[in-house]
């Protein structure tokens, strides 16, 4: 993968050579990870809900493989 940096964001970066800079994107790109999969999680649970107001029978097998624990 190769990333793009803006000249002065480079240049900044230079200031600081005691930091991985490729480390902290990598722990960047796995905190974006693990939130969009937080939220893929709350949005299963929105619809999961919605359902049961609207009477719907919401099958737990359905509801464990939307939140990735099968």
């Amino acid at each position: 993968m190769t990333l793009s940096i803006p000249k002065p964001l480079h240049e900044e970066m230079k200031k600081y050579p005691e930091y991985k800079w490729s480390e902290v994107a990598r722990k960047a790109i796995q905190e974006k990870i693990e939130a969009a999969r937080l939220a893929d999680d709350l949005k299963a649970i929105a619809q999961a809900k919605k359902e049961l107001r609207e009477g719907k029978t919401v099958p737990l097998e359905k509801l464990a493989e939307e939140l990735g624990l099968k």
